[in-house]
This record gives C-alpha cells, structure tokens and sequence, in this order.
C-alpha cells in the first residue's frame, strides 16, 4: 500500500507541499505504468502461444477451398427423373 505523506510543517511553504505531493503522485503513476507494461507482455505471449498453437494443430491449412467447394460438383447421383409435358403445338 503506499502512503502519500503530507508536509505541511514549519519548513516547507505550501507551493513546495505541493511540488512534494506531486513528486510523490508521480512515482505511484510510475509504479502503475510498469505494472500494466508486465500484465500487456503476459497478455501478449498468450495470444502468441495460442496462435502458434492453432498453426500446428492445423486451423489455418486451407482458406481457399472451403469458400468455393459448394461451386464443384460432388459426384453424387444425378438428378434422372422425367416430367413428363405435353406438347405446346397439339391440335385436337
């Protein structure tokens, strides 16, 4: 937990209690700014090391054929039944 002490005595007027304070309020600042520096390297080696694990297992192999397999035939049974019409020209 850190502390800000307040000097307001006899020897400091209030311009150098706040120039104090403010020294003090910058080195919290700067405490918190390494800190959040560690926890965004962490945060970034995770994402790294899930990537790199979705490349081997395989996840970014093909990108090109699932967009366009719906547009190649499969090979399955053809589509063989006959409606049967009647003719447009039929005289009676």
């Amino acid at each position: 937990m850190t502390t800000i002490i307040f000097p307001f005595d006899a020897h400091h007027t209030i311009e150098t209690s706040i120039i104090i304070i403010l020294r003090q309020i910058k080195t919290i600042s700067l405490s918190a700014l390494f800190i959040l520096i560690g926890i965004s390297i962490i945060v970034a080696g995770s994402f790294l090391i899930a990537f790199l694990w979705s490349v081997g297992n395989g996840q970014y192999d093909d990108d090109y054929t699932p967009s366009i397999r719906m547009l190649f035939d499969d090979g399955g049974k053809p589509d063989t039944t006959v409606v049967p019409t009647k003719p447009l020209n039929q005289t009676k």
